[in-house]
């Protein structure tokens, strides 16, 4: 049964490739600046994808406390760029945090398998190589490279860790969880905390997803089973979403927390309320042709009370793979026909963050209606016919309607959709 409570994203905490914070992100997405440039992390002359989308000069420790500085050697990078989000959300939100109830302060984050640095696995494997093999000597290992490992290693790379560090940091001792399903982890874990909210066991979320494939691991696996674009000489235009000449995604890294909150709280402190979250729908596309995507898109609608008219344009996955692309754009045909609904696709711009890509995209649809401004798509200069869809293109144009949907999808078929309402 519904207890009629609303929620509201009222503030928002950005590490992309775009840039830091809201006000850089925002510029930096209407002005179509691309975030993909070569890797620079690691050499990645050997691999046959050397672009990515990097967050640049990140420092951990400008984001917490000097005491708490000491546990940066329990975090990796995603953890690392999860706690920073979470305090720069914090900070955006105005909130006082003596003043909320910690017992309704709840922490859900959208995390993956974290790749461990190679050093730390490889000086230990060293000593368990005879001389003039290739091979692990496995009693080796089990007598003398595993006591080569830092006792607390595995805690680095946990992905509950995001969730658990913010918590500690934070005092949060509300609902807590984390979500680990790939592209869609970030808008799973915020319509959980939706859900939460709606049933009246919490009033104040900081909802978030992070996650760096910038890691020779990561790279040397997703070259190795995912569709990636291989535009090494071009790598501002190498994610092409929709376009009738895209080849695959760009892997990228990126952190977003946005603070979701129950109407009158945030009413009562005197927040300021970006956008109002009208609903939100997951489900599964079984045959990935988009009938189950446009299934819970009309779900979500449903719930929020609106239709298609009523959507000013789709914030869109936009994966920049020729079937996951097809399928997507397959599922807006049926649900708003001839409608002419823009279609927005961030990671033309970002690349592909992962599990953190999710937030980081709804953050870009709430802004949206905040300002009153749609963005515009790049690298989408010949839109796929096949595709069937309207890209938004051409300069930012004004926001004419009172919604906006976001997509999120992954390459199986976990599907989720979310409606974001302007705030009157």
């Amino acid at each position: 049964m519904s207890t009629g409570r609303r929620a509201v994203i009222s503030g928002m905490g950005i590490f992309s490739p775009l840039g830091t914070r809201r006000e850089p992100f925002w510029e930096a997405i209407l002005a179509g600046t691309p975030g993909v440039g070569p890797i620079t992390a690691f050499d990645a002359s050997a691999l046959p994808v050397r672009v990515a989308g990097q967050v640049a000069d990140f420092d951990a420790k400008l984001y917490l406390d000097k005491k708490d500085r000491k546990q940066l050697r329990m975090m990796a990078r995603p953890i690392q760029l999860a706690v920073a989000a979470a305090q720069v959300a914090l900070e955006d939100c105005k909130v006082d945090k003596t003043a909320l109830d910690k017992t309704r302060f709840g922490v859900v984050y959208g995390s993956c398998m974290i790749p461990t640095e190679l050093p730390e696995l490889a000086e230990p494997g060293k000593v368990c190589v005879e001389p003039g093999s290739r091979f692990l000597d496995l009693k080796k290992w089990g007598t003398e490279g595993i006591h080569a490992i830092a006792p607390l290693w595995m805690l680095k790379y946990l992905p509950n860790m995001l969730a658990c560090q913010v918590s500690i940091l934070h005092d949060a001792q509300g609902p807590n969880n984390t979500i680990t399903e790939n592209d869609v982890a970030g808008i799973l874990a915020f319509g959980e905390s939706l859900r939460i909210l709606e049933r009246d066991r919490a009033d104040f979320f900081l909802v978030g997803g992070a996650e760096s494939k910038i890691n020779p691991l990561s790279l040397t696996r997703q070259c190795l089973f995912e569709t990636l674009s291989k535009r090494n000489e071009d790598p501002a235009g190498a994610h092409r979403p929709f376009d009738r000449d895209r080849e695959g995604t760009v892997l990228s890294e990126g952190a977003a927390v946005v603070v979701l909150e129950e109407l009158e709280h945030a009413k009562k402190r005197g927040a300021e309320m970006i956008a109002e979250v009208a609903s939100f729908s997951t489900g599964f596309d079984r045959a990935r042709d988009g009938k189950g995507l446009a299934r819970v898109i009309r779900q979500a609608m449903a719930e929020a009370g609106v239709g298609p008219g009523d959507i000013d344009h789709i914030n869109a996955h936009g994966q920049g793979a020729p079937i996951t692309d097809a399928w997507e754009a397959a599922a807006y045909r049926e649900v708003f026909g001839s409608l002419p609904v823009p279609v927005h696709a961030l990671k033309g711009q970002t690349g592909n963050m992962g599990c953190a890509s999710g937030i980081v995209e709804l953050a870009a649809a709430a802004l949206s209606l905040a300002t009153g401004i749609r963005p515009s798509t790049i690298n989408c200069p010949n839109p796929d016919p096949a595709c069937g869809i309207t890209i938004a293109s051409g300069p930012p144009a004004r926001v004419e309607r009172p919604c906006v949907l976001k997509v999120t999808l992954t390459q199986l078929g976990q599907v989720c959709a979310v409606v974001l309402k302007k705030i009157t």
